[in-house]
């Protein structure tokens, strides 16, 4: 009893901590008595700005055989400050007599702000700040890892538990920690609500979840470590680093979208293989890529678009058992976090803060180099999956019924219009200032250029899934300030049937993945019969579907390959796709492929169709490279990568995606050499990037029978008005068609720059080859490319 009354005064506490810190004390049967009573006393009725600090018993599946130590600084703790007063001061001692009996780590609290959302430096501390609109408990869990060590934690999780009262502004709960190290705190949340399944909400106070803002996030360290596919994933921040140094003499390319070349790839699989002569420590990373800066240079590309660089788990097909679960999802498109670079893209396992570091050195490099960076963007789902086999880590955890779409009137289900079993609430307010601050990190933070949206049909989705007209997320990123400079491409479907190719809600600042230009593309060059006058409307710049309002050419983004769907390769070397390596019994991937294996299905040694193919492809190449919008193709494609028929590879980290440096050396010649200069004779020749839409002035259609629809050549002149016309045609006959070549404008005369037909280098002479006649015998699937010189 004589502890108990101690205990309830201020000055009882004090003579207490005075006495449990001489060390004389610390085991006598006198610290067990005052250790029940403090367990016993009323001390909520102090009520600073959190409700408890224990040491939880639980942590992350990695990290549960380790235990968090004391750490203290030398600052006064006892300083008195405005958000308390006699009784939050108490309050501190208090705790600090608890933590002296249990030996664990002492922190003083302060009620924080509710912004900026995730996690900031004030003045006072750290400060927390997360949104639940309908969590009734938040905790927040802190782990500080012992020094020097990047794979062990010094101890268990320490659990902030917050006070609805005191921190908590409306729907954001906050809380600042003092004393808290600057960098290497790993941490998230746990947190409670409504158990009502039929009311969208999803809470589990047993699940640690990743913070919404966390700018890094630690989870294991290599990629595809299967020894640690059940790592969790935490949040961290680093405020120790020294700002990026961009360099005195580092600018934007600040490329007009007239002039991009886009080349797709992936961060990993282009440097991944060994064939890329990189040190094992640097392949498949982000310094891998700027090794190989001088190959993007020499193609003559000017813009990367990459494949998901968010943090996102590869390893989760591999959770439980299932056919995919021998799959590593290389391509990223299930994203955990919308802020945190791929933290296993950072070289030799460096971790989240050095991926940030890299990813911006990577930016630099790229940039000085004169090319530009749009990243993937996957705003529509996450990785938390479906109902019948969920995977919470944040989302889901935090306020499921806020960030995703549920079906109230089916049992408050979630609604899944991207194939992937959620589907993101893009237009909740709340979700839509989120995907905001997200763009204008990466813009601001890591001076990105543009953004390319997976899936962007799902964000002109309402809140119940129906599509909106003008859609406030698509319009936001349309005003945004911060984003003005920024390239935005939308993919304009999603997997519940809203396709909005040329349709796509656009403020005249949206461009498009075209997919009716990668369709026509693939069924005229393959010899289709009625399509030529779509294939001329497509090279022509696809003005059925942009010529609108204040649209231009190049809102129209071009490609016959992208990273789904057969390369290039496989486009003219299989009738059918062959995905049973992906464990899906071939149910997965596309059906309707327009692919034509030029007489034999696969690998052959017959050399005439291996000529017809490579005959194929460099006719596939030429007509995106001529026609007017914006060019994209991808990466492998420049060599000819195969992927063996699988037009769904995202789950193989292996050589069908990685890129093959030994296959590039070996075609360097021929293969590489016209790819790269059809590129370098689009970039320097402006007539194939217009501002606006070609009228009758700007181009001759060498055809007066269009409805003929066994016709399957098309032959047609680009003007330019200082006379450098461009004289083209496109024969997908199985036969020779001898067509009259124009007359030249005025003191010029044709000149031969390309006949696929032709062996290299012959096939592509850029300054062209003189002596062209009054006809032209173009090859069977062919085509020529004439200039018009002095």
């Amino acid at each position: 009893m004589f502890v108990d009354a101690l205990l309830s005064s201020h000055q009882g506490i004090k003579m207490l901590h005075s006495l449990l810190c001489d060390s004389s004390m610390k085991s006598t049967s006198f610290a067990s008595e005052v250790s029940s009573a403090f367990h016993r006393s009323s001390i909520a009725a102090y009520r600073p700005s959190i409700m408890g600090l224990k040491a939880s018993k639980k942590g992350p599946s990695d990290y549960s055989d380790q235990r968090v130590a004391s750490k203290t600084s030398g600052r006064d703790r006892h300083k008195s400050t405005n958000a308390y007063g006699r009784r939050a001061k108490e309050r501190v001692i208090e705790e600090e007599v608890a933590q002296t009996l249990e030996s664990r780590p002492s922190f003083r609290v302060f009620p924080g702000q509710a912004y900026p959302l995730g996690v900031s430096e004030l003045e006072s501390g750290i400060n927390f700040s997360i949104f639940s609109q309908h969590a009734t408990k938040v905790t927040l869990c802190l782990s500080l890892p012992e020094r020097g060590k990047h794979d062990k934690l010094d101890g268990g999780m320490v659990e902030l538990t917050l006070d609805p009262h005191v921190n908590k502004t409306g729907d954001i709960w906050h809380i600042c920690v003092e004393d808290l190290p600057r960098s290497d705190i790993l941490y998230g949340y746990r947190v409670d609500g409504p158990r009502g399944w039929h009311q969208g909400h999803r809470f589990d106070s047993s699940i640690f979840l990743v913070d919404p803002y966390a700018k890094l996030v630690e989870g294991r360290r290599l990629f595809g470590d299967t020894s640690h596919k059940m790592a969790k994933f935490l949040g961290t921040y680093d405020f120790n680093s020294l700002p990026f140094n961009w360099g005195d003499n580092y600018k934007l390319p600040n490329i007009p979208e007239k002039d991009l070349v886009i080349y797709e790839m992936s961060i990993r699989a282009f440097t991944a293989d060994e064939s890329s002569g990189l040190d094992p420590s640097t392949r498949g990373s982000y310094l891998g890529v700027i090794e190989k800066i001088p190959h993007l240079v020499e193609l003559g590309i000017n813009a990367v678009e990459l494949l998901p660089i968010f943090e996102f788990d590869e390893l989760e097909f591999q959770r439980r058992r299932n056919p995919r679960d021998h799959l590593i999802n290389t391509w990223g498109y299930s994203t955990i976090n919308f802020f945190a670079p791929m933290s296993r893209y950072a070289s030799a396992g460096g971790g989240p803060t050095n991926a940030s570091r890299e990813f911006k050195e990577m930016v630099k490099a790229l940039h000085d180099a004169g090319i530009e960076v749009i990243l993937d963007v996957v705003y529509n789902h996450t990785n938390e999956a479906d109902d019948d086999n969920p995977y919470t880590i944040s989302f889901r955890g935090i306020d499921n019924k806020v960030y995703y779409m549920v079906d109230l009137n089916n049992n408050g289900q979630l609604l899944n219009y991207t194939g992937c079993g959620n589907t993101l609430n893009c237009n909740h307010p709340v979700v839509m200032e989120l995907i905001l601050d997200s763009l204008r990190h990466w813009v601001v933070d890591y001076h990105v250029d543009g953004f390319r949206f997976d899936l962007a049909s799902v964000l002109c989705r309402g809140t119940d899934g129906s599509p909106l007209d003008a859609p406030p997320l698509i319009r936001a990123i349309a005003k945004d300030p911060l984003l003005s400079r920024c390239k935005i491409i939308a993919e304009p479907w999603d997997c519940g049937g809203l396709y909005l190719v040329g349709k796509f809600p656009n403020w005249d600042r949206w461009a498009e993945w075209n997919g009716k230009y990668r369709d026509d593309m693939r069924k005229f060059i393959k010899g289709d019969a009625g399509v030529k006058g779509s294939f001329a409307t497509r090279v022509a710049g696809s003005a059925d579907l942009y010529k609108v309002n204040k649209r231009k050419p190049y809102h129209s983004i071009n490609f016959v390959i992208a990273h789904d769907g057969f390369t290039l390769y496989d486009l003219v070397s299989y009738n059918f796709k062959h995905n049973d390596a992906n464990g899906e019994s071939g149910n997965d991937g596309s059906n309707d492929n327009f692919s034509w294996n030029c007489g034999c299905e696969g690998e052959t040694t017959d050399t005439n169709i291996k000529a017809l193919r490579f005959r194929q492809m460099k006719n596939f190449h030429l007509a995106l490279m001529i026609s007017q919008g914006t060019p994209m193709m991808m990466m492998g494609d420049e060599y000819g990568h195969t992927r063996y028929g699988n037009n769904n590879s995202y789950g193989h980290d292996t050589a069908i995606n990685h890129f093959q440096w030994g296959q590039l050396e070996a075609r360097k010649n021929d293969h590489f050499r016209f790819f790269s200069e059809i590129i370098k004779f689009r970039r320097s020749r402006h007539i194939f990037g217009r501002e606006s839409f070609i009228g009758k002035n700007e181009v001759t259609w060498h055809e007066d029978n269009w409805d003929n629809t066994e016709s399957k050549f098309l032959a047609f002149t680009f003007h330019e008005k200082n006379g450098g016309d461009i004289y083209l045609a496109f024969n997908a006959h199985d036969y020779f068609v001898k067509v009259a070549i124009p007359s030249p404008p005025q003191k010029r005369r044709w000149f031969r720059v390309v006949d696929t037909n032709l062996k290299s280098p012959g096939d592509i002479v850029p300054e062209g080859v003189p002596g062209i006649g009054k006809t032209y015998n173009v090859a069977p699937y062919s085509s020529i490319l004439l200039e018009a010189k002095p």
